[in-house]
């Protein structure tokens, strides 16, 4: 008989993960973008909360006025909510942050989506 797999069935049998994370920074004049990290996640809760800790590194990083935009988003338990939504149902979800030189992408998506 077959049967559907959900993504945390295929972590619970130890198959590959179905979310994969990234964090890139943009700089303003240069030609190439810097990786800040990536992740795989078993399970969509895991890569918002990959995002959450790497938008917190992010936000650390920049000076206030350019930080606030992120801690709104580390507080905002609705938007939260609204990116896990978008990556059960197969759509990925990106944060952007800026300072005056640089854009800071950061972004979960489900292996396979077309989004």
């Amino acid at each position: 008989m077959l049967t559907s797999a959900t993504p945390e069935d295929l972590a619970a049998e130890g198959q590959s993960s179905a979310y994969r994370c990234w964090a890139v920074a943009y700089p303003l004049h240069a030609t190439h973008s810097i990786l800040l990290g990536s992740h795989d996640a078993t399970n969509p809760r895991l890569a918002v909360r990959w995002l959450r800790e790497r938008t917190r590194n992010v936000t650390d990083q920049l000076d206030m006025a350019y930080a606030q935009p992120g801690r709104y988003w580390l507080r905002d338990g609705t938007e939260h909510e609204r990116a896990l939504a978008y990556l059960t149902a197969g759509t990925a979800y990106q944060l952007t942050l800026r300072d005056e030189n640089t854009r800071y992408v950061l972004m979960a998506c489900p292996l396979g989506a077309n989004s």
